[in-house]
């Protein structure tokens, strides 16, 4: 290995294949890692807080274990990122707010132990929006994270630092949540690969809570195979989660090699092609990826759905219903310590009426039961998870609330797994996107068609530049 490779590059499976052969360490991979958030992360501001301490701890644990012949899985070794809703035992967790800027858990969430248990090398907390809804934000605590391909443009959110931190080589995977796009959409925005896996299989307890129906926990990561791999480590049935799902877990890894030959794929073209907002490349590279799809053997038909705004509605009201039971008490008693973002957002939910949940839960059932029987003639569906590239910082006014370019509620809606895979960069220069819908727990699915459009598209080597790789390879010397 010569001594100035650029170990960020390596994925997970490439990663790991060598710290299995013995020619790399966890502890130079970590030291790696480490000195590049050191170098380059002052531009971003993905990380609120950096684990050196623990992370190196961790590396030399996984050093002594392969070399002891000890093996805990596919992410041992492996540097990652938390976003900072998640619970770390003795290490503060502040979801980005100052109402909780001194939170230190003496537990772990249940991700943060699976990771742990696996091996993992955990590099620290990563940047979110003000309990994962308010953002992107200047009157928090600490900064937003920014786009590592134009920083003048947002990360997406709510797991804004954990896409930043990703897009730009400081980790390989990092952990986000979804209640209505927020592993997705900075996947898209920051041109990598996002998972949010069905609702139940992940346990998110332990994990601050945004809407108790809407929320799942999930990786974002340079690959579809990283993904994979770290569903094989967080994916189990938690007994104390109540909706945690009892079933097996999948080997997310099958398949990925497959390709898609014989699969029917339907595409929702009304949901997105003619949308206010929505840029023709979008359109143009879904519909690329469609027809790249097509030749290599999948049968992919055009198919309608009930109306997006239909689902939009429905998780709108849900969500900001369940999050304004969560926030009731600080909001009454502690209103000025919430970002004005955050509050704005928030305080929607208090004049939502028992009569208007009742409504939205109504129709969830009736969407569910569409989609279900959508995917009951295909194997997936492919859709826009947003509608346009990343907007500036400079597109929102301070304070209030955003109108996201994103389609991605729906499946927040539904429960069914859906992955944001890039599918090409502006004329800008900035990431471009796709979703890849499944029927409930087949991300096996999902993953394969994922994995066959990878292969195709070869987007996964490209890097945003950024200026100071220089000083993270001297650093790490």
């Amino acid at each position: 290995m010569a001594a100035t490779e650029p170990l960020h590059t390596l994925s997970i499976a490439e990663a790991g294949a060598r710290l299995r052969a013995g020619t790399l360490t966890s502890t130079a991979l970590t030291r790696d890692a480490l000195a590049r958030i050191a170098a380059i992360d002052g531009a971003l501001d993905s990380f609120l807080l950096v684990t050196t301490e623990r992370a190196l701890a961790d590396a030399a644990a996984a050093d002594a274990d392969f070399k002891a012949g000890i093996d805990k899985g596919p992410l041992h070794g492996i540097p990652y990122g938390l976003k900072d809703i998640y619970d770390t035992a003795g290490i503060r967790t502040t979801c980005h707010s100052k109402l909780r800027v001194d939170n230190v858990p003496s537990a772990d969430s249940v991700v943060a132990t699976r990771l742990k248990d696996g091996g993992g090398v955990l590099l620290g907390k990563l940047a979110t929006h003000e309990f994962a809804i308010g953002g992107p934000s200047f009157d928090l605590p600490f900064p937003p994270a920014r786009n590592p391909w134009n920083r003048d443009h947002i990360p997406g959110g709510s797991s804004s630092g954990s896409g930043a931190a990703v897009a730009a080589g400081l980790c390989r995977m990092a952990m986000g949540s979804d209640t209505g796009g927020s592993i997705r959409g900075p996947a898209a925005y920051c041109g990598i690969v996002g998972l949010k896996p069905t609702y139940g299989l992940v346990s998110r307890r332990g994990v601050f809570p945004l809407s108790y129906t809407l929320d799942h926990c999930g990786p974002l990561a340079r690959t579809v195979e990283d993904c994979a791999l770290t569903m094989q480590v967080i994916a189990a049935y938690d007994s104390h989660d109540p909706a945690s799902a009892d079933v097996v877990t999948p080997d997310f890894t099958r398949g990925l090699d497959w390709g898609v030959h014989g699969l029917k794929i339907a595409v929702p073209r009304h949901f997105y092609a003619k949308t206010n907002g929505v840029s023709p490349e979008t359109v143009a590279a879904i519909d690329s990826a469609a027809e790249t799809l097509a030749r290599h053997g999948a049968k992919v038909e055009e198919i309608t759905l009930p109306d997006y705004d239909l689902f939009n509605a429905c998780g709108r009201i849900i969500l900001n219903s369940e999050a304004y039971a969560i926030h009731e008490q600080d909001l009454q008693t502690r209103p000025l310590d919430y970002g004005r973002m955050g509050h704005t957002r928030l305080i929607m939910g208090a004049f939502i009426s028992a009569a208007d949940l009742m409504q939205a839960l109504r129709v969830r059932r009736e969407l569910v039961a569409g989609l279900n029987a959508v995917l009951q003639r295909y194997d997936a569906v492919i859709t826009a998870s947003s509608l346009a590239q990343a907007p500036r910082f400079s597109d929102y006014r301070e304070g209030y609330p955003v109108a996201w370019p994103v389609q991605t509620m729906p499946f927040n809606v539904t429960g069914h797994p859906a992955m944001s895979v890039p599918t090409g960069f502006s004329k800008e220069g900035l990431p471009l996107s796709m979703q890849i819908v499944g029927r409930p727990f087949d991300e096996p699915m999902v993953l394969r068609i994922g994995a066959a459009l990878e292969r195709a598209l070869a987007l996964s080597d490209r890097w945003p530049a950024l200026a100071s790789d220089t000083t993270a390879k001297a650093a790490a010397s």
